[in-house]
This record gives structure tokens, C-alpha cells and sequence, in this order.
């Protein structure tokens, strides 16, 4: 089912679009939306395991983000902002996107001797560039910045708040390395939250799909079935596959945290999943994915979707109003403006039963 762009959208006042983070994380308010009822509760993240009950299943995105964004100079001295766009693979030759524009085979400079060569423009809407030497990831993790999204305003010259963000535009689980941009939904977690819905016998699983460009890309397509994801590359292991499926055989919620994680528990459902007494189960897999969740998808595996407060005509948005409805998501928007929730990636957060 597609559907026209314009029924996403919606206006956000300026000031509840949460520039900084909190300095507790589960501090962050929950907006709990009954699917079932249409109903509307509020409460705080850190009392997010009263809605969870002995079995149930969390599912975590532990990928980490790389600061992927970093400035160098044209030859003539000009600033040149360069934001990779993946780094798997290593080597010398990366997809990026690249402010000003600069025409093909101009050259970047960036510290410690790394010249690059500007190449010709990709299917994705970036451009290659090309490296004189390896060893691009550490300069990165030396100089370069978090890729904070656009609506999050920073001076490049404000050492203080890149070292926020380095520090919070980070889940406290995050372990493999890759992403560019953050699960924001599980920025809200503290490790004494996940230790106390542990000890309530919450079964945590973690897979990892790495975050890319095409996760935050804006849709443009006046019809949404139009939309083409980006592909993105993810991991779901045995251990992982046998909490999900141990919590989907005594039927238990099955909680994602975030839309990066549904995107993929569906796809791999989608691609080697198998059912067994009118249930679909998951098998181990390592793949890649460009599924676009929208209305009109019949979920295989997730029952329960933790997520944040979107951006208007937004992918993640899109996949909420998948999961709840259209109306109800809008409706739900409305009263969180009216509650002054905070949006967007260091916002509050969302709970979808």
C-alpha cells in the first residue's frame, strides 16, 4: 500500500526540537500509545520495565557510531566539509557527500598527509573520493565529528559539546563499530535499566545493523511507494535468533528498540525466516537489507516498537505510522506538542504497545 507524502507531515514548534541530550539518559519522558485502545499514558524512561513481564523479549541495535564527519581544506585554502558514508571494507576508495560542492577530480586536504581526490557522483546521490593512503578510520576517530542530524545546531568550533556528543549521541551498549548515525531510540537506556528489566527476566537480544546514510535520507517521492531505501548491512547471530524465538514460541512480546532494529528482524524474517505451528521463526543470518516498512506491512515478529518522536516525512516516522496507524501516530503527535515533548534524535521517547 502506498500513499502520498504529504499526509507525513506536520509542524513541530522550534523550541521542543531537542538540541543537547540529557545528562540522564532515562531521565528522557515516555509516551506509552496503546494500539488496542488508542489510549495515551505518560511516564518517564527509567520506569519503562513496568511495562515489560518475565520472558519477554527486548531487542537491542548494538552497532556504534563513527564520528564520520570532518573538515579539510581545498588546495586553495577554502573549508571543505566531508561526511563518509560508510567505512566497511577499509581501503582507499569511500562513498561520501561533500559541502560546498566541488567538481570532479578536485582535491581535498586533510591532516596527516591525506590528500583526496574528488571522483564521480554515485547512484546514491554521493560522490566517490578517493584516498592516497589507508588509515582513514583514525583519522576519524582523532579529528572527525559525530554526524549529528541537520535540525541539531553546533559550532564546529565547540570542543565542549563534540565531546557531548561523542558521549551521548551513543548508546552505552553500542559495541560494533560502522554506523553513522545513531538507534536513537536506545539512547535513553543506562546500563541499570537494562540490568533491572534483566532482573525482572526481560530477555535481551542484540543484533547489530549498521546505520547508514539511507536511514535518515529525506523521502522526496510524492507517493511514498516510490521511496528507495538504501541498503543497509546487518547481523542477527544464533544466541540472538534463540531469545527471539524462545520468547516467540511461549508467546511473548517481542519488543525492537528503534526502526533499525525492526527494519532488521523483518528482513531477515522476510529472507530465511521459517514457520513452524503458524508462527514465523528467525534463523542466523548476515546480510544486507533495503526493506521500506510503510502501511500496509504485516509485521512477521515485532508486537511491541520502542522508538522517539519523529521528523515529518521521515522513513522512521513512516514505519510508526506502519506499526500503530497514520491517525493514531498524527494524533499521538499532536498530544505530545500539546505536553511539550521533546523531538527528534535527543528527544524523548515513544513506547508502542
Amino acid at each position: 500500500m502506498s500513499g502520498g507524502l504529504g499526509g507525513y507531515d506536520f509542524e513541530i514548534p522550534k523550541d521542543l526540537i531537542a538540541q543537547e541530550p540529557l545528562e540522564k539518559r532515562d531521565e528522557a519522558r515516555l509516551f506509552v500509545l496503546d494500539r488496542k485502545t488508542g489510549g495515551f499514558a505518560h511516564s518517564v524512561f527509567s520506569e519503562l520495565a513496568d511495562y515489560f513481564d518475565a520472558g519477554d523479549c527486548l531487542i537491542i541495535n548494538t552497532v556504534k557510531v563513527i564520528p564520520a564527519r570532518i573538515f579539510g581544506k581545498k588546495e586553495t585554502g577554502g573549508k571543505v566539509e566531508v561526511l563518509f558514508l560508510s567505512l566497511s571494507g577499509g581501503g582507499t576508495d569511500f562513498e561520501v557527500l561533500i559541502k560546498p560542492f566541488m567538481p570532479e577530480g578536485a582535491r581535498i586536504l586533510f591532516e596527516d598527509g591525506f590528500v583526496c581526490t574528488v571522483g564521480a557522483k554515485t547512484a546514491s546521490g554521493g560522490r566517490r573520493l578517493l584516498i592516497n593512503k589507508e588509515g582513514i578510520a583514525d583519522l576519524l576517530n582523532k579529528r572527525g565529528l559525530m554526524p549529528l542530524p541537520p535540525y541539531i545546531n553546533r559550532k564546529t568550533a565547540d570542543g565542549q559539546k563534540a565531546d557531548l556528543d561523542k558521549r551521548y549521541y551513543q548508546t552505552v551498549y553500542a559495541k560494533a563499530a560502522g554506523a553513522i548515525a545513531a538507534p536513537t531510540a536506545g539512547l535513553h537506556f543506562t546500563d541499570d535499566l537494562l540490568l533491572r528489566l534483566e532482573n525482572k527476566g526481560v530477555q535481551i537480544a542484540r543484533l547489530v545493523l549498521y546505520v547508514g546514510y539511507g536511514t535518515f535520507k529525506p523521502v522526496i517521492a510524492q507517493d511514498i511507494g516510490d521511496h528507495k531505501m538504501m541498503s543497509e548491512r546487518f547481523l542477527i547471530d544464533e544466541t540472538a535468533c534463540g531469545i527471539i524465538n524462545r520468547a516467540i514460541k511461549d508467546g511473548k512480546n517481542i519488543t525492537a528498540v528503534g526502526t533499525t532494529a525492526v527494519r532488521a528482524i523483518e528482513a531477515a524474517a522476510t529472507k530465511t525466516g521459517f514457520i513452524q505451528d503458524g508462527k514465523t521463526f528467525l534463523r542466523a543470518i548476515e546480510d544486507e537489507t533495503d526493506i521500506f516498512i510503510r502501511p500496509g506491512y504485516e509485521f512477521q515478529i515485532v508486537n511491541r516498537l520502542i522508538t522517539n518522536l519523529h521528523f515529518p516525512k521521515s522513513t522512521p516516522l513512516i514505519m510508526a505510522c506502519a506499526f500503530a496507524s497514520r491517525g493514531l501516530i498524527l494524533k499521538a503527535y499532536e498530544e505530545a506538542v500539546c505536553k511539550r515533548y521533546r523531538f527528534f534524535s535527543y528527544g524523548d521517547g515513544m513506547l508502542i504497545l
